[in-house]
């Protein structure tokens, strides 16, 4: 038993999505969740600064005596997540893996389409990863970068976010892709507007939940889970503008954030 806390960090808010799927897939784990919102996005960043961002927000979150880290970016999980596994001696997960591996098992015909930040499609991790689990996949990846503004204005139902989707997805439908894997954590909000596009027989993959299941077995393989079925407690830390990641975040969560802080996550 370990009734310490799971740390979850993300650029900014989008890791909210990791955050509510652990927090249903494990209902008793108290989670201390870390948006670096002074410092978003991390897709723009080059891959010496987004190490440093993730060890430091590592290093914020092993403060609080975390029991292992999910690093809730894509685009962190792509360029950092070995880096921080050996600079920090406890569990760390990223998102790129599960997803990968679940897209891998899901698809028929192996023609797999992946989208996220410009940097994320850049680093040609999910092809890769994915192409390790079905060395003949056929993996397209596609930057859709306005979709996270247009989540975090709240448009994800709108005609603005039918019409972007239609012209990012288009080169997708024509490969004919079985499966599509949201590879931005603030994509699966847009996951009604993203089906309504592709039509009902592509499966979509949501690396959030598939991450969540990977932490709920590590925790239960190690004997790890919190076993005092109290109230869960949750904590938030933003590095800038928290009023933001609450009002945004809320959203996200489909409840409403207490418990939120500010930080300087530079001095760390």
């Amino acid at each position: 038993m370990d009734n310490r806390p799971i740390g979850i960090f993300d650029s900014g808010v989008g890791g909210l999505t990791v955050m509510r799927e652990v927090m249903e897939q494990l209902p008793y784990e108290n989670i201390i969740y870390l948006g670096d919102t002074a410092r978003i996005p991390y897709g723009s960043k080059s891959d010496q600064t987004i190490k440093k961002y993730a060890n430091q927000c590592s290093s914020f979150l092993m403060s609080k005596d975390v029991k292992t880290i999910v690093i809730a970016c894509n685009t962190a999980s792509s360029i950092a997540l070995e880096n921080v596994q050996n600079n920090f001696d406890l569990p760390v997960l990223g998102v790129i893996d599960p997803g990968a591996r679940s897209a891998a098992q899901v698809t028929e015909n192996k023609k797999i389409g992946v989208i996220g930040t410009i940097a994320t499609i850049n680093s040609n991790a999910y092809q890769q990863k994915i192409m390790e689990y079905l060395y003949d996949a056929e993996v397209i990846g596609i930057p859709c970068p306005l979709f996270v503004p247009i989540v975090e204005e709240g448009w994800e139902y709108s005609n603005i976010a039918e019409l972007t989707a239609e012209k990012y997805l288009d080169e997708l439908i024509e490969h004919e892709v079985d499966t599509l894997v949201l590879g931005c954590t603030h994509y699966p909000i847009l996951r009604y507007t993203i089906r309504k596009v592709v039509g009902q027989n592509v499966k979509l993959v949501n690396p959030a939940f598939e991450t969540a299941r990977d932490l709920k077995r590590l925790l239960e393989e190690n004997n790890m889970l919190n076993e005092h079925f109290d109230k869960a407690r949750y904590e938030y830390y933003a590095s800038d503008a928290p009023e933001r990641l609450r009002r945004i975040g809320g959203n996200f969560l489909k409840k409403e954030i207490d418990n939120l802080y500010e930080i300087a996550i530079d001095k760390l």
